[in-house]
Order: structure tokens, then sequence, then C-alpha cells
């Protein structure tokens, strides 16, 4: 069922609420009208029957009156225009304003907002709720539903080109030449260029050996016509035996001769790297490029894409390490407020402040909607609303009227038989 469906049948349930309630009413004042009618023309309204008589009378008074005062609220009483009727649909706009005024003084007020937030304890409640695993376990399971949410709902233009813009700037900022410098002297120092050299001329003799019948149908084509090529493949069976030998024995001896000279060039380079205005601007114009490169946006790009789905899978997986730490944080801070006074004081205070600062910048705000609103109303049908919403109360105020107009009219006819 539809909500205002759901309305429509609340409604419903509270009209014959009230409309039995007005029979009840309407039933005593009848009540009381016909004893008194009874009483005038079957007695002559002396002894118990003059009590019966007045207490009559008195009760349809009080009937007829606080009938009058109820239906005054809601509608003309029977159409008839009589002024100060029909207070509801006359005055609604007045209640509206009126309305926002009391809400905005006695809830909307920041000191009584403070005051009470403060001694609600609010940190308090929170560690104690945060204290149980189940509570923290539901925490750590909301909030990472709002971090996935987030993730989901930004614009991931604005990300990427906000992440490009950061790795950027942080890229422009750092003279190329100089870094890789220190990085090849700290390389060189540690030893571990020789690992980096090693490997390359292991790769260049299994290149060598993978291109073997390549390098075999050149020597072919550079050997003279008149060359034999059976010689040919004597002589480079030769080199090919030859050089596989010396690139593998440069590999296996850390202190080869070759290798020296490489480790010498290095350290020379890595010096050049850091002093060389050439290399310094050829540094910054391969930097350049790479920040122009097409890559380099695919690569920044791919970052806020990657974490993107690495957190919104995390968020999902109740046994993902952000569910988990999520979890042990909603934990460590429900302990804190629990045990620590200090703590609690200082976010009791944040809170109320907070809601202080909030009520006193929307108060007028939130007074003046409820006055808007209530003045966009149809007067009939807010009267008509008002009434089934406390209109089954004010007709006991009809049938109390009756009751004790009777009770008061009985006690006035004793009074006067007394002194009489």
């Amino acid at each position: 069922m539809s909500t205002p469906d759901l309305m429509a049948a609340f409604d419903e349930k509270r009209a014959k609420r009230l409309r039995a309630m007005k029979r009840n009413a309407v039933g005593l004042l009848i009540l009381a009208a016909v004893v008194f009618i009874a009483t005038h023309v079957f007695t002559d309204g002396s002894g118990a029957w003059g009590y019966v008589q007045a207490a009559a009378e008195a009760a349809m008074i009080g009937g007829v009156a606080d009938w009058f005062a109820v239906t005054a609220l809601f509608r003309h009483p029977l159409g008839i225009p009589i002024p100060h009727t029909a207070l509801i649909p006359r005055s609604k706009d007045a209640i509206g304003r009126g309305l926002g005024e009391f809400v905005q003084r006695n809830f909307m007020n920041p000191g009584a907002l403070v005051e009470r937030i403060r001694a609600a304890d609010p940190a308090g409640r929170i560690g104690e709720w945060l204290a149980e695993p189940e509570n923290a376990a539901s925490a750590a399971r909301q909030a990472a539903s709002v971090i996935a949410a987030l993730a989901e709902t930004v614009r991931e233009e604005e990300v990427q080109d906000s992440i490009q813009e950061l790795m950027a700037g942080r890229i422009d900022a750092i003279d190329a030449a100089p870094v890789v410098g220190a990085m090849l002297d700290r390389a060189i120092e540690g030893g571990q260029h020789e690992v980096v050299v090693t490997a390359a001329l292991r790769g260049l003799g299994n290149s060598i050996a993978e291109n073997r019948t390549l390098l075999r149908r050149r020597i072919g084509e550079e050997s003279p016509w008149w060359v034999p090529e059976p010689l040919d493949d004597v002589v480079f069976e030769k080199l090919y035996v030859s050089l596989q030998s010396f690139v593998g024995e440069i590999a296996g001896n850390p202190d080869h001769e070759i290798r020296k000279i490489l480790n010498a060039r290095m350290q020379a380079l890595a010096a050049d790297l850091k002093t060389s205005p050439e290399l310094l601007e050829r540094g910054e114009e391969l930097k350049q490029q790479l920040l122009q490169h097409p890559e380099f946006r695919d690569w920044t790009d791919g970052i806020w894409e990657g974490f993107k789905q690495t957190l919104v899978t995390a968020a999902e997986r109740p046994d993902s390490d952000l569910r988990r730490r999520l979890e042990q944080v909603a934990r460590t801070t429900g302990d804190r407020l629990r045990t620590d006074p200090e703590l609690r004081r200082t976010v009791d205070a944040w809170v109320g402040n907070l809601a202080g600062h909030l009520a006193d910048r929307t108060g007028p705000e939130v007074a003046a909607i409820i006055a808007t609103t209530v003045e966009r109303w149809d007067a009939d049908e807010t009267s008509r609303r008002l009434e089934l919403q406390v209109g089954r109360d004010l007709q006991f105020i009809r049938i109390n009227g009756t009751l004790v107009g009777g009770l008061v009219g009985l006690l006035i006819h004793g009074i006067i038989q007394a002194v009489g």
C-alpha cells in the first residue's frame, strides 16, 4: 500500500472514532433535553423533581455552550458567520507564525539546546554503543558503505584531473638529472649496480644465442663472394664461441677489467648528471616529454580507477582490511569515550556547540519554513485535519460540560432551596 493510501486509511480510522465521540456527546445532550422536557410536562417541578429539572436544564446549557465553543474552533456553528468563530480557518496564517516562533523559541534556542545535549552525554552513550562488538561491526559496515558511495558519486573527470595535476606538479618540481645521478651514486655505493650489469650481460649472451641464425646470415652477407661458405661457417663459429665466452667471462667475474671500466663510466655519469648543465637541460626535456605523453594521462587515470575499484570491493567484503580497520577504529573510539572523561567532555562540548551554532543559524529559517508551509495549506483542509487530530479529545469537553453543568445546576438549586 502506498503512502497516500496509508494516510487515507489512517484518516478514515480517526474520522470514525471522531464520529463515535460526537454521537456520545450529542446523545448525552439529548438525554439532558429529554429529561428536562419530561420533568416540565409530567411533573410540577417540586421536591426531588425540582433537583432533576434543574440539573437537566444546567446540563443542556453546559452541553450547548461547550458544543458552540468546540465547533467555533473549526467552523461557523450551524453555518452562521458569528464573529470570533471558525477560528482555525480564519487564523491559520497567524497559527503558522506562532507555531514557527514556538519551535524556534523552545526547540531551536541555542542555550537550551546546548544544555540539553550536554546533560544527555551523547559521547558517553556513543561510547557504550560502540563498545559492543556487533555495534562496532555495524558502524564499520555503514562507514564503509558511505565511503564506497562517495567514491561512486564523485565526478571521475574532476578526480582524475586533480590526480594528474598533483602528480605532474610533484614531478615537475623535481630536477630529474640530479635525482637520477644521486640514485646511481647510491646504487654504486651499495653494489646494486653489479646485479644490473650482470643481468644485462647474461641477457646479452642469451640474445646472441637466440639470434645465432641471424648473425650467421649477416656474416655470410658481409663476406666476399669468393670466400667459400664452409670457411664462413668456421669463421662464424669461432667468432660466436669467442663472443659468448667473452661475455660470460665478464658476467661471471666482478673484478674483470671491462667491469671496472663500466663502473668508472657509471661513476662519471652519476657525477655529470648532478653537475652538467647539458645533462640537466636534457633531463628537463625528457621530463616534460614524459608529462605530456598520453601514457602519463592513462597512468594517472588508472590510479583513481584502481583505487576506486579496490575501495568499493573492500567496502562490500566483511573480511576486507578496510572493514577490519574501520571496526577496530570504532571499538577503540568507543573504549576511549567510555574511559576518558576529558575526551567525553570535549566531544559533548563540541556536539553541543555545533548544535547551538546550527540552531542559531537555522532557527529563523525553520520558523519561516513552518509559517510559509502553513500559509500554503488550504484553510478548510487544515481545519479538517486538525479536527481529525484533536477533535475526539475535544468531544470530552462537551461531555464534561454537560455533566459538570448538570452538577452545578443541581448545586445551585440545592442552595436556593436551602436559603429559601
